[in-house]
């Protein structure tokens, strides 16, 4: 279980790689006052002004090493039995062993060692709570008091306490044995009872057949690896440096209720000003130029690494980059961006776009995008969590021949969770200024696209694979990608703008995510 423990989320931070009419030098559509009142759960808060971090602070970061994780998943399991007593002359007992005590003890002692490896094995966090013995409802409900993320019930036998525990609002998953173990009651009965309510119509409001497992411990482990991004994802704090500023008109509308009602998100704003004074107070201290100078070299001395802009633009950009880790520090949250990540007065303020220090921010973990854009935040954290690795969000282009292109300028090079991909420091391509990654991506890698719609309510995915980073006159870090799935319907059906690339194949817990947090709409091309 990986032990690189982050000590607060990813953080949600915008790019400067397109050209938009909100993040143009012209005012967009909304005036900041409308804009900040369009989010008025947002924190409006002016943050207290503050020494600039001291240099002994600021590390190197370092590559090789894992993304650090997220809080743990609390699993709570549960075993449900029954004792028959033998009668006379009539049926007494249903399908199932554990009919001794003896047999009930090996079987509890048998789940604990299973859950002990499936956690130690697991490349995500999971605290395991103590398992319980329910044999009525009593216990069922002290199953369902628990303070967990996740019930996991193996559902041996039993009755009442088993649809007690079935209904609960917290996510549960049933595992069942037919080859791996004594064989279980509710491996006969869970379709037709459960989820059926003895008919031929799903009734269970809580469960579906998704969430049960027969003997593969494989199956669960990736349905708690959804739970625990999902958990992770929810309640993010975002710091939006000069307010909320979308790239659409819906997401703009939609994307602050839909952070607050639905993923919790906490979001608090500095002005611009108010980031400038404490950028120039940072600037004007030798100590910390000094390691960020350091943080530069550190980089540009990277064996992949090419420089082919001014290297005043590399330094620009770990200083702002620091800075903006101090006030995340300071507020708790671990989501940024600029909203006017493409405009004049931030790259004025910066002396470069925000690319660079955006894409080295997702490398150490944290989520950092395009604009303050909520519509392509959420789902950049969630995929974040779930794979543990960086997500590149994007520009779609139009499909054709079973081949998607993105683009972006600011662009994660530790894309695999670990290691750094070869990159060129280059200027931002719109601006032809400052400092922007273009990294060159290992062909044939298996990818995820999530493209989610412009009203926060539809996403859709597919599966893929790298075969080329192309270098046209576009935003500097480029993927063409042979889609994996129905490409013609997704070109007749594409919704929304942006996309969020993640290396790995993660459909199947984004789909499983998503119908746990309800309300989205997920349509899976490569099902």
């Amino acid at each position: 279980m990986n032990q690189h423990h982050h000590p607060l989320h990813p953080l949600a931070a915008p790019c400067s790689s397109c050209s938009s009419p909100s993040s143009s030098d012209n005012q967009p559509s909304l005036s900041r006052r409308a804009l900040l009142q369009s989010a008025a759960f947002a924190a409006a808060a002016t943050l207290a002004p503050t020494a600039p971090l001291p240099a002994a602070a600021i590390p190197s970061p370092a590559s090789s090493t894992p993304l650090p994780t997220g809080r743990p998943l609390r699993l709570k399991p549960a075993l449900s039995y029954h004792f028959w007593q033998k009668q006379e002359k009539t049926s007494w007992r249903s399908y199932g062993a554990l009919q001794t005590q003896a047999e009930l003890d090996q079987e509890a002692t048998r789940i604990e060692t299973e859950l002990k490896k499936l956690a130690d094995q697991a490349d995500f966090p999971i605290q395991l709570l103590p398992l319980d013995r329910v044999a009525n409802n009593d216990q069922a409900k002290q199953v369902l008091a628990a303070d967990c993320d996740a019930i996991l019930l193996y559902a041996a036998g039993g009755s009442d306490a088993v649809y007690t525990i079935a209904a609960a609002k917290t996510p549960t998953l049933m595992f069942l044995r037919h080859k791996s173990g004594p064989h279980y009651l509710w491996y006969e009965i869970a379709h037709w009872r459960l989820l059926r309510n003895n008919d031929d119509t799903f009734a269970q409001p809580n469960m579906d057949a998704d969430d049960i497992v027969v003997d593969d411990y494989a199956e669960i482990l990736w349905r708690l690896r959804a739970l625990y991004g999902l958990k992770n994802a929810k309640g993010t704090k975002m710091l939006a440096i000069g307010g909320l500023v979308a790239y659409s008109q819906p997401a703009q509308q939609l994307g602050p209720p839909c952070a607050k009602n639905l993923w919790n998100y906490q979001i608090q704003t500095i002005s611009e000003d108010d980031f400038a004074k404490r950028l120039q107070k940072a600037r004007d201290d030798p100590a910390v130029m000094k390691a960020v100078e350091q943080q530069a070299a550190d980089l540009l001395a990277q064996p992949n690494v090419t420089l082919q802009t001014d290297r005043r633009f590399v330094v620009n950009s770990f200083l702002a980059l620091n800075l903006v880790k101090q006030l995340l520090a300071e507020t708790g949250s671990s989501n940024f961006g600029f909203a006017n990540c493409m405009g004049r007065s931030v790259i004025s303020m910066l002396d470069t776009p925000p690319c660079l220090l955006l894409a080295l921010a997702n490398d150490e973990g944290y989520t950092a995008y395009c604009h303050t854009d909520l519509s392509h935040t959420f789902p950049g954290v969630l995929l974040r969590w779930i794979a543990n690795k960086p997500t590149f969000v994007c520009n779609s282009h139009f499909p054709h021949h079973g081949i998607f292109t993105v683009a972006h300028c600011a662009a994660p090079r530790k894309m695999n969770g670990k290691d750094c991909e070869p990159a060129a420091i280059m200027t931002h391509f719109e601006s032809d200024y400052g400092a922007a990654t273009k990294v060159r991506y290992t062909n044939g890698q298996l990818v995820t696209a999530i493209i989610p719609n412009l009203h926060c309510s539809r996403w859709q995915g597919f599966r893929g694979r790298i075969i080329d980073s192309p270098n046209n006159p576009a935003c500097r870090s480029q993927m063409d990608i042979q889609i994996d799935g129905d490409w013609k319907k997704l070109l007749k059906t594409m919704q929304g703008f942006h996309t969020q690339v993640c290396y790995g194949d993660h459909l199947r817990e984004v789909g499983y995510a998503l119908k746990k947090l309800g309300t989205i709409e997920w349509e899976n091309f490569s099902a």
